[in-house]
């Protein structure tokens, strides 16, 4: 990922690996519920990996995630395989913790410039 690319994000990704269940229609109209796992969150959105399934940006789906229920709409997938697909998630709700780990909100952005730092202290 460029520098650039990075630095127009909104909210730090933060790495996680966690267990989840993906429902949704694919790209040729077939409803689908499979296992997948997160990469990386952000507390509105997620990178998923083991996606079995073609999906679009803008198709929504919907994670399970131990007992929560959080719907999302795909804004980008990338093809590994030719079974294997990451995509990125933005969540359609206003959740204030969505995936239940406070964490994400406690770790801090990080400082890129010297001059950045100054101004944080």
């Amino acid at each position: 990922m460029s520098a650039k690319a990075k630095s127009n994000r909104k909210q730090d990704r933060i790495r996680a690996v966690l267990p989840v269940r993906v429902r949704g229609t694919d790209v040729s109209g077939n409803v689908f519920e499979s296992l997948a796992h997160t990469l990386d969150l952000t507390p509105t959105g997620a990178r998923l990996g083991a996606i079995r399934n073609s999906l679009k940006p803008l198709d929504k789906v919907i994670v399970l995630f131990r007992k929560r229920r959080i719907e999302f709409t795909v804004m980008w997938t990338k093809q590994l395989t030719t079974n294997e697909h990451q995509v990125g998630l933005k969540m359609l709700g206003k959740e204030s913790d969505p995936w239940g780990l406070q964490v994400i909100h406690a770790i801090p952005r990080q400082v890129t410039s010297p001059a950045a730092a100054s101004a944080a202290v």
